[in-house]
């Protein structure tokens, strides 16, 4: 008996060690990144923790329909494996199945679970679904429970930034901000939502900050030079626009950005110099150049080359109805006839749907004066 029972025992030993030497062979497959070999591995030892592997091996390599499968057949064997349940629903969220992810994370979250990693894919999900209420209530959570939690922080400060809620945005960021000062991604959004609220002064130096810290981006130079520009400090926005200038395919942008500084110091000859390289670059349409060549040939008094360029604008831009507006109101400076005045007013209120009341009543009440101005030619 005692024979039998020590070759039993020492069967399962040998048992238990040849499935622990394959579990050694699978994780350092898997380690290794040989996913398919793991994967072939660790089926044939079968049990939970193999087959978790399997599914993130099948997720390493892009196969994210079967790792999906995989998980879900962990979880109907086993609906309390916590580990497997975050996992799925994190790829459910790459997958933007977020239903399905949401349901998951709030299995997780609830009852009352002080991971903010839970309440943070649950409010990204909430967010991703379109839900923003659901989603900033859930990231408002991750931050009771830590508030240096910075991807909840980024993603509500977006959230801020989108809806145009400058002092949210603010209050949020400056969170961040206080755990990681140089946070790129932060400091991209407190610039941005200074310079959407029109804060251009305390937005300059948070673009120059990021181009300090590498992110030498033709939107941030952009935005550089357009608030030292309406900041009235023009030589500094010069320089950003002209590092714009030396980027493949922004020449124009740069041109254009170098106008319009040129045009606020009333150098209008270089103005229009750079208004015109910008047009010479420009691949696709151009109304902004026009618009403000027109403008420049206005404040030289030459009416006729401002109608042009603003006839241009609009040619470039149709659905501009500010560009035709100053089109009606230059040919009616320009000509004398009433009645070319007359059709050119006629139109604006014709070729556009929704004209803005304010300039539909100016338009009405011009077209009353040139009609009354033809009728009594006329007698």
């Amino acid at each position: 008996m005692n024979k039998y029972l020590y070759l039993l025992t020492a069967l399962m030993v040998f048992k238990a060690e040849a499935q622990s030497s394959t579990s050694s062979v699978a994780d350092s497959l898997y380690l290794l990144g040989n996913y398919t070999a793991a994967i072939n591995a660790y089926a044939g030892i079968g049990d939970e923790n193999s087959n978790l592997q399997i599914a993130r091996a099948y997720n390493a390599i892009g196969d994210k329909e079967k790792a999906i499968l995989q998980y879900q057949d962990i979880l109907k064997k086993n609906n309390e494996h916590v580990l497997a349940k975050f996992e799925l629903g994190k790829l459910y969220d790459k997958t933007k199945k977020y239903k399905e992810a949401i349901k998951l994370f709030q299995e997780l979250a609830m009852p009352e679970s002080t991971n903010p990693e839970f309440y943070y894919y649950l409010g990204k999900s909430h967010q991703s679904n379109l839900d923003y209420d659901k989603g900033n209530s859930a990231l408002k959570k991750v931050i009771e429970l830590d508030s240096t939690h910075l991807r909840s922080i980024y993603l509500l400060g977006k959230y801020y930034v989108g809806v145009e809620e400058p002092a949210n945005a603010m209050e949020i960021i400056d969170l961040g901000l206080k755990t990681a000062p140089n946070d790129v991604a932060l400091i991209n959004l407190k610039a941005l939502a200074n310079f959407d609220a029109g804060y251009y002064e305390k937005a300059a130096p948070l673009f120059a900050r990021l181009v300090e810290l590498g992110e030498k981006k033709p939107f941030v130079y952009k935005k550089l030079g357009y608030s030292y520009a309406n900041r009235w400090k023009y030589e500094e926005a010069k320089k950003a626009y002209r590092k714009l200038g030396e980027m493949v395919n922004y020449e124009a942008d740069a041109y254009e950005g170098l106008g319009q500084v040129y045009l606020l110091e009333k150098e209008l000859d270089s103005a229009e110099i750079y208004f015109l390289k910008s047009i010479d670059e420009r691949r696709y349409i151009f109304d902004n150049e026009y618009r403000s060549l027109g403008r420049i040939a206005r404040l030289k008094g030459q009416l006729k080359k401002s109608l042009d360029y603003y006839t241009k604008a609009w040619e470039e831009d149709k659905v501009n109805q500010f560009n035709y507006w100053q089109v009606c109101i230059l040919a009616d400076e320009y000509y004398k006839d009433p009645k070319i005045k007359l059709r050119h007013y006629e139109k604006l209120l014709s070729d556009f749907d929704n004209v803005y009341p304010f300039l539909k009543e100016r338009a009405k009440k011009r077209i009353t004066e040139l009609k009354e101005e033809i009728h009594f030619n006329s007698e």
